[in-house]
């Protein structure tokens, strides 16, 4: 049984949860790490062990506030084995963004155009 992966939100760095048992699968807050690889290692290294016996809808929600380039570098991995998994299982990226935050909303569709897996935008 693959186990969770719970990290609270700090100041600079998101919280995440991701959960298969419980079929929650989120990154939140604001992602400015000091080593975003380091951060996001653990992250990558779950989808990975995930992605080998995966549920068969996985919605995965991002709702972030901000994040940096270093970051943003980190989160295209995690939505390129989200495509990956989205060849042969039903993936679905939900986008969520503060109303009036149209930064975090451009991402979003800058993001879904570079992928093929369906996004979701969902309006805070």
């Amino acid at each position: 049984m693959l186990e969770p992966l719970k990290i609270s939100a700090q100041e600079d760095t998101p919280s995440v949860v991701l959960d298969k048992e419980n079929q929650v699968f989120e990154i939140g807050h604001r992602s400015l790490p000091e080593n975003a690889i380091a951060f996001y290692e653990p992250i990558l290294n779950w989808l990975t062990e995930y992605s080998k016996d995966p549920l068969p809808k996985t919605i995965f929600n991002f709702k972030l506030e901000y994040f940096n380039t270093a970051s943003a570098k980190q989160l295209a991995k995690v939505l390129l084995l989200l495509q990956e998994l989205a060849k042969n299982h039903d993936v679905l990226i939900r986008w969520h963004y503060l109303k009036d935050d149209t930064d975090m909303h451009a991402s979003g569709i800058r993001f879904s155009k570079l992928l093929k897996v369906p996004f979701e935008f969902i309006e805070m």
